[in-house]
C-alpha cells in the first residue's frame, strides 16, 4: 500500500471530475470544487420521509455521506453501493418490527397452534425460528389470516413485505428479485467489480423510493414505487392520410387554423405532460373498449371536428386528475380460439350478454400487455406461468378465472366505462382486438 501524504489524499481523482451535467466526458474534466458540488447535488434530494425509523435513517444518511467523498477515491462509489444493498435488509427489519407492533404469531402447519414471539428486538424471532417448532410453523401476517413461509433472512421479509402489502407493483417484483441477488452477490463475492458515480446514484435512487415505499409513502415521478401520476386533457386528431397530432385540450380555443376542416378527434383524459417529455405512447392507439395504452385512459369526447371539441370543452371544462398505474386488474377473454385484448374490469361489467361468452381471466398487472402475455402463456402452456398468485415467470398475478358471470361483478360498471362503452371508438387498427391462441 502506497503511503499518501494528507495533502495528496485531498487530491480529486480525475475518474470522477470526468463525471459532468453534460454525461462522461473524455476530453475535459470538472474542476475539483465543480465536481465536488455537482456529486453532492446527485444525492441531496434522496430524503426518507420522516416515518421511517431512525435506524434505517442512519443508515441512509450514512450513505450519502460517504458518497460525497467519492471525489477524492473514485472506489468508494463501488462501496457505497455495495453496502446500499445491505441496508435492504436493514430497512426490511426495522419495518416488520415496527408493523408488528411488539409482538409476531406463529402457527405451526401440522395443528395450527400458535406462538406468539416477542417482537421488540430481532433476535427473540431468530431465536425462535431455530427451534423445532419455529421451523414447521408460518408467519401470520399482522392479524391474519394470511400467513407466509418466513426464515428470518432476506427472501423471507420480502415475501413478507409484499404478503403485508407494503410493496407495490408487479414489475418491481422481478426488480426486487435481482436486487436481492445483487445483495447476496456483495455477501458473499467471487469477484471484484468497479462502478462508476451513475449506479451509485441510481441504486441510492432506487433504495429510498424502496424505503419510503414500505413505510407507505410512494415517490412522485419516482422509477419503482412511484405515486399515482397526473393525467391531463388531451386531444389526439387525425386525418384521412393517417397522421396524427396529440395537443393539450386547454390550446383548442385559439381559433381556427388552415387545415382543421381536415380534422376529426377526440378528448382523451390520458398521460401527457409535453413539459417534461412524458407521453403515453398508446394515446394514438386509444380503444375504448381494449387497453391498448401503458397508463389508464379515459374517454371523454368524440369523436368530432375541432371546432366542436373546442365548444364541448369550453362548455364542460374536464379537469385533470391524477391515477395509479401499478398493479391494475385487467379482464381477458378466451373464446373458441380467440384471446381477447386486455379490458378495465368496469368496461367488462358492462358488456351486452353476447360479449360475455368464453372463458375470462382476471389478471394483476402494471401495463395491458403484461396481463396479455401472462395469459397466452396460460393458454398455450408455454413458460410455466402459474394461473393463481403472483406468477414466478412474469410480471403478473393471477386472480381469478371462469365463465364471466363467475368471475366479474355486474354492478361495477363505473360511470367512465359507461361513457367508454356508448362509442365503439379505435384510433388505430395497429392492435388487433383479439388473435387466434391454440390450446395447449
Amino acid at each position: 500500500m502506497e503511503i499518501k501524504s494528507l495533502e495528496q489524499l485531498r487530491e480529486a481523482d480525475e475518474r470522477t471530475q470526468r463525471f459532468t451535467p453534460g454525461g462522461l466526458s473524455l476530453d475535459k474534466i470538472l474542476t475539483p470544487e465543480s465536481a465536488a458540488q455537482f456529486q453532492q447535488e446527485l444525492v441531496a434530494g434522496l430524503n426518507l420521509v420522516p416515518d421511517v425509523t431512525a435506524g434505517t435513517r442512519q443508515s441512509f444518511d450514512r450513505l450519502r455521506t460517504i458518497y460525497a467523498y467519492g471525489v477524492l477515491c473514485y472506489d468508494i462509489f463501488t462501496i457505497v453501493d455495495s453496502h446500499a444493498l445491505l441496508v435492504i435488509e436493514h430497512a426490511l427489519r426495522d419495518r416488520f418490527l415496527e408493523f408488528h407492533g411488539g409482538t409476531v404469531t406463529f402457527v405451526r402447519t401440522s395443528d395450527q397452534r400458535e406462538f406468539r414471539v416477542d417482537a421488540t428486538s430481532y433476535e427473540p424471532i431468530m431465536d425462535f425460528l431455530r427451534t423445532s417448532a419455529g421451523k414447521k410453523s408460518r408467519l401470520r401476517v399482522g392479524a391474519g389470516p394470511a400467513t407466509v413461509q418466513f426464515n428470518g433472512m432476506l427472501d423471507g421479509l420480502h415475501r413478507w413485505a409484499r404478503a403485508a402489502g407494503l410493496l407495490r407493483g408487479q414489475r418491481n417484483r422481478g426488480h426486487e428479485r435481482v436486487t436481492m441477488q445483487l445483495r447476496n452477490f456483495v455477501a458473499h463475492p467471487t469477484s471484484a467489480h468497479l462502478l462508476m458515480p451513475v449506479d451509485c446514484v441510481r441504486t441510492l435512487r432506487d433504495l429510498a423510493e424502496f424505503i419510503n415505499q414500505l413505510w407507505g409513502h410512494p415517490t412522485p415521478g419516482g422509477r419503482l414505487y412511484s405515486a399515482p401520476s397526473e393525467r391531463s386533457i388531451v386531444v389526439v386528431a387525425w386525418d384521412k392520410q393517417g397522421g396524427t397530432q396529440t395537443f393539450l385540450a386547454e390550446h383548442l380555443g385559439g381559433g381556427p387554423q388552415e387545415g382543421d376542416d381536415k380534422l376529426r378527434c377526440v378528448i382523451l383524459r390520458g398521460r401527457f405532460r409535453p413539459g417534461i417529455h412524458e407521453m403515453d405512447p398508446g394515446l394514438t392507439h386509444f380503444d375504448s373498449r381494449f387497453e391498448n395504452t401503458l397508463f389508464p385512459t379515459d374517454y371523454l369526447w368524440g369523436p368530432g371536428t375541432l371546432a366542436d371539441a373546442s365548444d364541448w370543452y369550453a362548455r364542460h371544462q374536464p379537469q385533470p386528475d391524477e391515477v395509479d398505474h401499478l398493479d391494475r386488474v385487467f379482464a381477458i377473454r378466451y373464446d373458441h380460439g380467440q384471446l381477447y385484448r386486455p379490458m378495465r374490469i368496469d368496461v367488462a361489467a358492462g358488456l351486452e350478454p353476447e360479449d360475455r361468452a368464453g372463458l375470462w381471466h382476471l389478471v394483476r398487472a402494471d401495463h395491458p400487455d403484461d396481463a396479455l402475455g401472462h395469459t397466452r402463456n396460460l393458454i398455450t402452456g408455454d413458460l410455466g406461468c402459474t394461473s393463481e398468485g403472483e406468477c414466478p415467470t412474469c410480471y403478473a398475478s393471477g386472480l381469478a378465472a371462469g365463465p364471466w358471470h363467475d368471475v366479474i361483478d355486474p354492478g361495477s360498471v363505473s360511470p367512465e366505462a359507461r361513457r367508454q362503452l356508448s362509442v365503439d371508438l379505435r384510433l388505430s387498427n395497429l392492435y388487433a382486438r383479439s388473435k387466434p391462441v391454440t390450446l395447449a
